[in-house]
């Protein structure tokens, strides 16, 4: 193979993970909820095979799929965007990262306002557009800054647009991510800018994550030392903090990072294209918005038939996700889910993978595509089944 494409549909787990009661999700299905809405239409996805997959009751199932599917469980003891993706890129992470369901402690929220000079509201787990309805107006008083966490391994700054301009913002993130280290080395230091009027708060797209840099190597800088391009998509290089990137391409949200994709295909380039698309996470899981989810999958599938038919003959496709977060449950933070793998091109069999243990499948399959040397942490290899 020539071009690896690699897509990440954040957030779209397809139920039944063997463990999610360890992670008080026992019965969660992103997948099983938005595919109850009559917004939701993958025919793309389904002539691949998706409903073949294992335990996936809510999609037609085809007698001649197009692609390799399969199921993957996630074997990294974490359900969050940088733990899937290191998983996804490599890494097995036996740890969880810290969470904070209190708050973070007094000495972290001290250091952090002398450093910025400004003082800090809420220090509290909270939804993103819940915060700024609740602390925004004190905070266009005060000047203070909106601090908050998830369940998730995260530091999170709100600050209006008009009183903190995104860049001081960012400042402000790269000074977090400097305090929190250690015991409080959070997964993410993230940005979050909004604009407009008590009782009419929104979050922009400005959106910028300071991510951990990953503990040790991962596909990523395995391809970029053969020689091959390395281009990241969306939030990837915040992820993984530029470590094994050759090419930078930011995008907000879905539409324009499948636009961005679909040029990159027209373009030549040898080696990975690793791709993002946030919004079925940032807008609609969390947001618990089963059809905007629907749709934005809906959308997708769209784009998707169009992306493959322009595939070239040592194209590869491969399509999976980072964690669940299940729009129709009682929560708002991720969920712990079984995610889907679809294998599509030319030089690709029909094979049904049937249940993977460890996302570091996906990175020994992508290694092995490119023909690059790279030994993830354990791992099921791909490539022999479904190479023609």
């Amino acid at each position: 193979m020539k071009r690896v494409f690699l897509i990440i549909l954040d957030s779209f787990g397809i139920g039944n993970a063997p463990d999610a009661s360890d992670f008080g999700d026992f019965g969660a299905n992103t997948l099983g909820s938005i595919s109850s809405s009559k917004k939701f239409s993958v025919p793309t996805l389904e002539k691949m095979g998706f409903g073949n997959i294992d335990l996936v009751d809510s999609l037609k199932r085809t007698d001649n799929p197009t692609a390799s599917v399969g199921a993957v469980i996630e074997k990294s003891r974490g359900k969050d965007t940088t733990i899937g993706h290191w998983e996804i890129a490599g890494i097995i992470s036996n740890s969880p990262l810290p969470t904070y369901p209190n708050g973070f402690p007094h000495e972290i929220i001290d250091a952090f306002s002398k450093a910025t000079g400004r003082g800090v509201l809420c220090n509290l787990p909270y939804s993103g557009t819940d915060v700024i309805r609740d602390y925004g107006e004190e905070h266009l008083k005060t000047g203070n800054l909106i601090v908050y966490t998830s369940a998730d391994s995260v530091f999170q700054i709100a600050a209006h647009e008009e009183l903190v301009p995104p860049e001081l913002l960012y400042e402000y993130c790269r000074i977090a991510r400097e305090i929190l280290k250690g015991e409080h080395a959070v997964g993410r230091v993230i940005a979050r800018p909004f604009v407009g009027e008590a009782g009419n708060f929104t979050r922009t797209a400005n959106r910028h994550d300071f991510s951990l840099k990953p503990p040790k190597a991962t596909m990523l800088n395995a391809i970029k030392d053969a020689g091959l391009d390395s281009i990241a998509v969306g939030k990837i290089t915040d992820i993984f903090v530029g470590e094994g990137i050759t090419k930078t391409i930011l995008s907000h949200g879905n539409d324009e990072g499948m636009k961005i994709t679909g040029e990159l295909l027209k373009q030549d380039f040898n080696g990975l294209c690793f791709v993002n698309l946030v919004d079925f996470d940032m807008l609609y899981g969390h947001r618990q918005n089963i059809d905007g989810y629907a749709e934005a999958i809906s959308k997708f599938d769209l784009w998707l038939s169009g992306f493959i038919s322009d595939m070239r003959e040592d194209d590869c496709l491969i399509i999976t996700a980072d964690h669940g977060c299940d729009p129709g449950d009682n929560s708002t933070d991720h969920t712990r889910e079984r995610v889907p793998l679809i294998v599509y091109g030319d030089r690709i069999k029909s094979e049904n993978l049937g249940t993977l243990t460890g996302y570091t499948s996906v990175s020994k399959l992508v290694c092995d595509l490119l023909k690059v040397d790279f030994t993830p942490d354990a791992c099921e290899e791909i490539a022999k089944k479904i190479l023609k």
